[in-house]
């Protein structure tokens, strides 16, 4: 199939439609576009041209090999052009209905070589070839938006589809300058699936009142190192796109807790408040809108001497931050737990899946990608907490050169419980044999610009910590939401010398 003179068909011309077609195109095959509304073709071969002429313009395309690929880009009046098609994708409207309905007919139209390709996100391409006389050619092909520039393509292989189907998928996803990763066809596929807990956690912070939208993006950003808050980014994707995708994966998966929607964002979509496309969503848009900020605590003298108990583990690295502000730190060992202790006598500890008010004058300090880097820090405690400790903690982060958020007594807090719970679906996906280790940190690196793959973070966690801070939260809210998957729990206790190489 990666022969650049093999036809491909593109069926379906909305904004995916489109720049698939687009991929095919610069990679040097002829296109054929169809739709079944008539002249849609006509207009995305023209708007795919108008693309094209921007990329010139802006000197990633040269004007000859513009001219090369519009000539080779033809809108279908029929199915039946695509008759000399070597490779099929669909790009039509979600429902299952009409993609089998469609592949029923191109099934009778191109030759018993031709490989068929759906791009659904959200449906079982199990389900859609059921429908097909030869199943086995048939795979998904899963785009990111936008096609053009997103470099990852999930090429998923259903039940039926045989390894020659899958191995072309996959080399033709690579020969058009995308990074493949292979997976089975399961409710999100890999990064839909994976992805989930970012969207969840954060919505149910929220719903908790542990903070606001704007400083839950704030920390997710500022500290965990992810590109985008998750209410700044449903925004984006629409706030109907991305809990339709929620839904289809808790329903693929019959409704397991894990992957339970949040009645917050339902209400937006009720409300008609889906994000930019609407003016309204978790924010506001339109012309000059106000842009709420985060919390931000205001300036506080730091503590001049403070002791650590253990070596604080993933966040080690406040120590030597510490003494280069100035603060003296006293070292001393410690095999129950790892803390800092501050004048006033309160402690001070990484988010562990607990809650403050369990605890005498404890305040607990989230998870960061990188606490040298990070510039903003999210603190909890309980409302019974002692002002002074609480005052401490904000003056010895901000010593630090990091912003302050106090948020409520939430367990896990912001960070530490979205990254436990992406590294325990991670772990399950793994141990399903639904991707590799390493599509896995591919995909959720690519597909969705995580800092690290869930997998390579969890090994620089260690390999308790994910399954510890679960465990504590699923103690704490026991609907099964937070509970340790089997995986990530025998991964957790495995000693490492009886571990194959991964």
């Amino acid at each position: 199939m990666t022969a650049h003179d093999r036809l491909v068909g593109v069926v379906g011309t909305g904004t995916m439609g489109q720049g698939i077609a687009q991929v095919a195109l610069v990679a040097g095959h002829p296109v054929r576009l169809y739709d079944a509304v008539p002249g849609r073709a006509r207009s995305a071969a023209e708007s795919i041209a108008a693309r094209l002429d921007r990329l010139v313009e802006k000197g990633r395309l040269d004007a000859a090999e513009r001219a090369a690929a519009v000539a080779r880009l033809e809108p279908a009046q029929t199915l039946g052009e695509l008759a000399p098609a070597t490779l099929v994708v669909e790009a039509v409207l979600e429902r299952l209905d009409v993609k089998q309905d469609l592949f029923r007919e191109l099934e009778d139209v191109v030759a018993e070589d031709c490989l068929l390709a759906t791009n659904t996100s959200s449906l079982s391409v199990t389900a859609i070839g059921g429908a097909l006389r030869r199943p086995g050619r048939f795979v998904g092909l899963h785009f990111f938006n936008p096609a053009p520039l997103m470099p990852l393509v999930e090429v998923v292989s259903a039940a039926a589809t045989d390894v020659t189907a899958a191995t072309r998928a996959y080399e033709t996803a690579r020969a058009w300058g995308k990074t493949p990763v292979a997976c089975a066809d399961t409710p999100g596929f890999l990064v839909n699936r994976i992805a989930r807990p970012f969207y969840a956690e954060a919505f149910a912070v929220y719903e908790e009142q542990g903070a606001d939208p704007a400083t839950i993006d704030a920390v997710l950003r500022e500290s965990g190192g992810f590109r985008m808050g998750p209410f700044e980014l449903t925004d984006l994707i629409g706030q109907d796109v991305n809990e339709a995708v929620t839904r289809s994966v808790w329903e693929g998966f019959f409704q397991d807790a894990k992957f339970r929607p949040s009645l917050a964002q339902r209400r937006l979509v009720e409300a008609g408040r889906l994000g930019r496309k609407s003016g309204q969503g978790w924010y506001a848009y339109g012309e000059d809108p106000e842009r709420p900020e985060p919390h931000t605590a205001g300036p506080v003298e730091p503590p001049a001497r403070v002791t650590v108990e253990g070596d604080l583990e993933s966040a080690g690295e406040l120590i030597p931050m510490m003494r280069e502000a100035g603060i003296e730190v006293v070292q001393e060992d410690e095999d129950k737990g790892t803390r800092i202790m501050l004048p006033s006598g309160g402690q001070l500890v990484q988010a562990d899946g607990q809650t403050s008010v369990e605890f005498r004058d404890v305040v607990y300090f989230d998870l960061a990608f990188d606490y040298r880097k990070a510039t903003r820090i999210a603190l909890a405690t309980s409302q019974e907490g002692n002002p002074r400790t609480i005052g401490e903690a904000v003056g010895l982060f901000q010593a630090l050169g990091k912003e302050v958020s106090v948020i409520g007594d939430v367990p896990g807090m912001i960070v530490a419980r979205t990254v436990a719970r992406i590294i325990d679906l991670a772990h399950d996906a793994l141990a399903r044999g639904v991707a590799t280790e390493g599509d896995i940190d591919t995909a959720m690196r690519l597909g969705v610009n995580y800092p690290l793959g869930p997998l390579e973070w969890d090994r620089r966690l260690g390999r308790g910590w994910a399954c510890g801070l679960l465990e504590e939260l699923h103690e704490r809210d026991p609907s099964g939401r937070h509970a340790p998957s089997l995986a990530l729990f025998r991964h957790s206790y495995t000693p490492k010398k009886w571990e194959g190489s991964a």
